[in-house]
């Protein structure tokens, strides 16, 4: 960070040069999401079978609800943990009062392979309300490319290939994203899958910390995200 000390007529002319940028930013940014939203869909037809936390099996379809579009998190906790990533505790800590998303006709859930009484344990530690389905031994993890297992399907993570995917990340690991589902006429259709850096448009945390000088604070971490941990653990909070 270099910011230097100017007059406020010096700051102003700075700050419309800026203004400028992030009104292209703001054009560009509603291009990608237009394009996002006329990507081809494609129905999905396996049964999954996950259940809620009290045991009670759910289908995909139910997970919607009643309302016609379906996000899905993909919260990293697998059937070995006793806690969820802290990660993804970041991601689930900014998702706001659900009310709003209902209201368009969209429903938001977790969804992690460890089995329900762990994963009710760790909601009720952290405070959230957010619905959370376990997807334990079930191919849903797999098949949407979050859990990688070269014994179970070809290892891909962000659309990479299976030997790039292999050599950035290995096999036998959960990690982390986002998926989206129409349903039409009683069908499930898949519309969108984000990974990686995709992630980052669900974190508020960070949108705010671009706003300031000293930023997200990243420096010499392999992900940024990792600096953070669960909300109860900081010790300055």
């Amino acid at each position: 960070m270099a910011t230097a000390v100017v007059s406020r007529p010096e700051w102003l002319t700075a700050r419309l040069s800026l203004l400028a940028k992030e009104k292209e930013l703001s054009k560009a940014r509603d291009a990608v999401a237009a394009a996002r939203r006329t990507l081809p869909m494609v129905e999905v037809t396996k049964p999954y079978t996950l259940h809620t936390l009290s045991g009670a099996p759910a289908s995909l379809p139910d997970l919607f609800a009643g309302r016609r579009q379906l996000i899905v998190y993909h919260y990293m906790f697998n059937p070995a943990q006793e806690a969820g990533c802290s990660s993804c505790s970041v991601v689930a800590d900014n998702i706001g009062h659900l009310a709003h998303l209902n209201s368009r006709d969209t429903t938001l859930v977790l969804v992690s392979r460890a089995p329900g009484e762990k994963i009710a344990a760790f909601k009720e530690r952290m405070g959230w309300t957010v619905p959370w389905f376990s997807s334990f031994e079930t191919e849903f993890n797999y098949d949407f490319d979050v859990s990688l297992d070269d014994d179970v399907k070809p290892l891909s993570y962000n659309y990479m290939s299976e030997e790039a995917t292999k050599e950035r990340l290995g096999t036998g690991q959960d990690l982390p994203g986002v998926s989206v589902f129409l349903m039409r006429d009683g069908k499930v259709f898949h519309t969108y899958s984000g990974y990686g850096r995709q992630v980052e448009m669900l974190v508020g945390t960070y949108h705010y910390l671009d706003l300031t000088p000293l930023g997200r604070q990243e420096e010499g971490m392999e992900m940024g995200i990792n600096g953070f941990t669960w909300h109860d653990k900081y010790e300055n909070a």
